[in-house]
């Protein structure tokens, strides 16, 4: 069991840091950090962000947190059951209040009720439009740039979309994220030196 009086602020609604380790909630998913969604009106939003902003918010109103161990995700993220100091469940308050959605392939419907819940109310993300999280990866993430490209050959509206340089990165020592390291491998093979799909280990 992981436990911690403070972390720092979330870049994801499904990741949170206590003392060096990476813990990803088990069982639900939310908008990636550059993901955007549409509000009631129609209005293009930072869902991420907000989805981010609203687990901080959770979280610092009854420390410390503490998370039970699942198991570990291909990027050897601790993946676990985590609650506040009260008790309350991160991951069914999170679906409760349209922050973040039931991940049916992981929960086995776990969260089936609290997002039935926050999309009666249309809450959240309920408010308005959104695509799955796991979808929008499927369309932004590591497969967005064809692999057959070499490396320092790059697209340039993909460079403008993705906010990465096109400078080649040929260490990892070179790149601040894992999602940053991801996107040059999708483009060049030769950060993901044991070959496993997943670059700069060391930052995931």
């Amino acid at each position: 069991m992981s436990r911690s009086p403070a972390w720092p602020p979330s870049s994801t609604a499904t990741t949170i840091e206590i003392r060096g380790q990476r813990i990803r909630f088990n069982g639900i998913d939310a908008p990636e950090s550059k993901q955007y969604c549409d509000d009631a009106k129609g209005f293009e939003y930072p869902c991420g962000r907000r989805s981010a902003e609203a687990l901080d918010d959770f979280l610092a109103a009854s420390r410390p947190v503490q998370c039970t161990f699942v198991t570990w995700d291909r990027f050897h993220r601790f993946v676990g059951d985590c609650r506040r100091a009260d008790g309350g469940s991160v991951a069914a308050w999170m679906v409760e209040h349209g922050q973040a959605l039931d991940w049916p392939r992981y929960s086995q419907g776990a969260y089936a009720a609290q997002q039935a819940k926050a999309q009666a109310a249309k809450i959240g993300l309920w408010a308005g439009t959104f695509q799955a999280p796991w979808d929008w990866r499927a369309e932004h993430g590591d497969g967005a740039t064809p692999p057959s490209q070499r490396l320092g050959i790059v697209n340039r509206k993909l460079v403008a979309q993705s906010g990465y340089s096109c400078e080649p990165r040929r260490y990892c020592s070179q790149i601040s994220s894992c999602d940053e390291a991801q996107w040059y491998c999708s483009w060049g093979r030769r950060l993901d030196r044991d070959n496993d799909g997943v670059a700069c280990e060391s930052l995931c």
